[in-house]
């Protein structure tokens, strides 16, 4: 989740650059714009929105068209990713939560090194949602996460959920009213560092099962229980899902980029363990080395980058 970790990288720079957040309202009236399979995306962001990590989606008619995300005993749940990253963006997610006990719907943003920003609904409750955030993957002694309220069902209802990200501050909204704010100033530790997400981050949306065995039991009771794969629900359909009706992203990065700048790229540490983050013009196709072949699809832009590179004796065997 996140993609390539650069802290935990050969050097801040081994990364390969990842697109830059363009403002846009995504609709899911098809699948057009989504790739289904990331493990064979090559980064082609202007070519498809979202990718599915992993499980299974489908596209319904009701409404204009909603995306189903799928959960079912054998898929492990679906989660997919937009294409672009946003470095601060306000986005809003439009979706009814799944309903089922140890069913969990997520709306997060994720960085590579693992900032983290999050929308969760557990399935046993359909009257509330809950907020969290964390950085780069540390696990906090007590969590911050809290609970709040809907004013309505969360399965039932299609509601607004929007993550504010700001470089100074952090708040999450329902419906366009606002219910929590973190400041980064409170966020300071003893050595100054500031444990608030500020890496280029993607927007994930999902449905897990959270109450399986195996999963801790702490998990398991946040989640509701344990899964029923015997509800009727389930029977009936094959599967558990969470609908989502649109995704509204509003980039605010702290500075423009200029016409030929694409891409994010990570630089050196701004403190003892951030790094820095500066717009490029550098590729973030993973054949992007060869420009001329930037157009071709995947796998054959990058049989063709091998055959140019045995040409030019970039490589030996």
């Amino acid at each position: 989740m996140g993609g390539c970790n650069p802290l935990a990288s050969n050097t801040l720079d081994s990364c390969r650059p990842v697109p830059i957040c363009q403002s846009a309202t995504h609709t899911f009236t098809d699948n057009s714009r989504i790739f289904s399979n990331a493990s064979l995306f090559d980064g082609n962001a202007s070519e498809y929105d979202w990718v599915v990590n992993s499980g299974n989606i489908m596209n319904t008619n009701t409404s204009g068209g909603e995306l189903a995300l799928l959960l079912t005993q054998d898929n492990n749940g679906t989660r997919i990713s937009s294409t672009r990253y946003v470095h601060y963006a306000t986005i809003t997610a439009t979706l009814k939560a799944s309903r089922w006990a140890g069913v969990v719907t997520a709306f997060i943003t994720m960085s590579g090194v693992k900032d983290e920003i999050d929308w969760e609904w557990p399935g046993a409750n359909t009257t509330t949602a809950q907020t969290n955030m964390f950085w780069q993957g540390i696990i906090p002694d007590q969590t911050i996460g809290t609970t709040e309220e809907v004013n309505g069902d969360v399965f039932d209802q299609y509601h607004d959920y929007t993550i504010d990200w700001k470089e100074d501050a952090l708040t999450f909204l329902i419906d366009n009213k606002t219910v929590r704010t973190i400041q980064k100033s409170d966020t300071i530790d003893s050595n100054g560092v500031a444990h608030y997400p500020s890496t280029p981050s993607a927007i994930e949306l999902s449905i897990w099962p959270a109450g399986i065995n195996g999963t801790a039991e702490g998990t398991i009771k946040w989640a509701g229980g344990l899964i029923d794969w015997n509800d009727p629900d389930y029977q009936k359909a094959g599967h558990f899902y969470t609908l989502i009706k649109q995704v509204q992203i509003q980039c605010a990065d702290t500075s423009n980029p200029s016409i030929n700048q694409t891409s994010y790229v990570y630089g050196t540490n701004t403190s003892a363990s951030t790094p820095s983050v500066a717009f490029s013009n550098e590729s973030f196709l993973l054949n992007g080395a060869h420009a001329t072949l930037a157009g071709m699809p995947f796998p054959a832009a990058y049989l063709a980058g091998l055959v140019l590179s045995l040409v030019l004796g970039l490589i030996s065997l």
